[in-house]
């Protein structure tokens, strides 16, 4: 494990995250190698919320008119940045399943 970033929620308990070191750019650093988030895990999760909420949005308001809708987002969680939409195999990490169910007459 290359450390943790240590998120509180908002009634007080800790959310600890394991950190990955992609090598690249500044990071924040401790001796134990845990670091505290900047942002509760609630508020680092709200932008992740949101792009739910709109990718929602657009496949119920569409034209396909599915019956059920599943998003899977793939988040990485920073300390100073809150949540982010992972890379997956090309860029950010998003899965969207569409069912419907056929009419019984």
């Amino acid at each position: 494990m290359d450390g943790v970033i240590e998120f509180k929620t908002g009634d007080g308990a800790v959310v600890a995250v394991e950190a990955a070191d992609d090598g690249a750019g500044s990071r924040l650093v401790s001796r134990d190698g845990t670091v505290q988030a900047a942002r509760t895990f609630e508020a680092a999760l709200d932008g992740v919320r949101s792009a739910a909420e709109a990718a929602l949005r657009v496949f119920r308001e569409g034209a396909l008119q599915p019956d059920g809708v599943e998003i899977e987002f793939g988040v990485k969680l920073a300390a100073e940045s809150g949540a982010i939409i992972a890379k997956g195999s090309a860029e950010g990490h998003l899965v969207v399943k569409l069912t419907w169910t056929p009419s019984r007459s």
